[in-house]
């Protein structure tokens, strides 16, 4: 589980950001006031157009940054008071994630399981049922900077979950990839929800979020601006397309 509690993040500008930015402000609230919480065996899809706050929100409930006030409880554990429990629970993916080119598959996914303290017959064992579900047998003994975008995005998922974690958190997973590796991903977000697993999901693929999610929320300049269960975000649009319905909330948010 998931709970985010009313976490702000400002950061400091430095010169040559005022200066890209056209301001005199000397710092930038990123988010304000952001809360929700997210279910085990539930989807839940976190969406905003680019400089939302959305990779920022998602980053503060992975640890990588510090809220400047609130809370992340994962599972319970506050992500401040306890950051290595914490993330013991969780697997985080993003698109920008870097992976050691000259290593193979093969050797990051055992390093990885390694520093979680995962046993080698243990590691052998999720691995192949992770080759299994994203077809990486092919590619597992070759080095990893000699092997193509979606293939290093498996790679990158593997590493995510060989700790086999309770919560976690997909960040655009699929930018970038062919329509196989996509589904494939797609498939394992689902496997994911099927064994209770806590999911958060970030996409600008709406056919995505109306394949996966459960519950959803739209971040707009820091601020959520919308949250209801998908079945009730759908039911209650009368535009013609998802897409449309996200636009039309993101002006109606600006008028406020």
């Amino acid at each position: 589980m998931i709970e985010v509690k009313n976490i702000s993040k400002t950061f400091e500008l430095s010169k040559k950001q005022r200066k890209e930015l056209n301001t005199s402000e000397t710092q930038f609230q990123a988010l304000k006031d952001v809360s929700f919480s997210c279910q085990p065996g539930k989807v839940f899809s976190l969406l905003g157009p680019n400089g939302a706050g959305k990779t920022t929100t998602l980053r503060t409930i992975g640890g990588i940054i510090k809220p400047s006030s609130g809370s992340v409880l994962i599972n319970g554990i506050d992500m401040a008071q306890n950051p290595n429990e914490a993330r013991k629970q969780i697997g985080f993916l993003t698109g920008s994630t870097g992976l050691y080119g000259r290593l193979t598959p093969n050797e990051m996914i055992h390093y990885f399981g390694g520093l979680y303290g995962v046993d080698k017959a243990t590691i052998e064992q999720r691995k192949n049922k992770l080759y299994d579900m994203l077809d990486m047998h092919h590619f597992a003994s070759k080095q990893i900077g000699k092997l193509s975008t979606g293939m290093k995005q498996k790679v990158s998922i593997c590493r995510t979950m060989i700790h086999d974690p309770a919560v976690l958190v997909f960040d655009e997973p699929t930018s970038g990839l062919d329509v196989i590796s996509a589904e494939a991903i797609i498939n394992l977000v689902r496997d994911c929800k099927q064994n209770n697993k806590t999911v958060i999901f970030s996409s600008h693929i709406m056919s995505e979020v109306e394949l996966l999610s459960d519950e959803l929320a739209i971040i707009h300049k820091g601020k959520i601006v919308k949250r209801s269960s998908f079945h009730d975000f759908k039911n209650q649009m009368k535009e013609q397309s998802l897409t449309e319905r996200f636009i039309e909330i993101i002006k109606n948010s600006e008028a406020l």
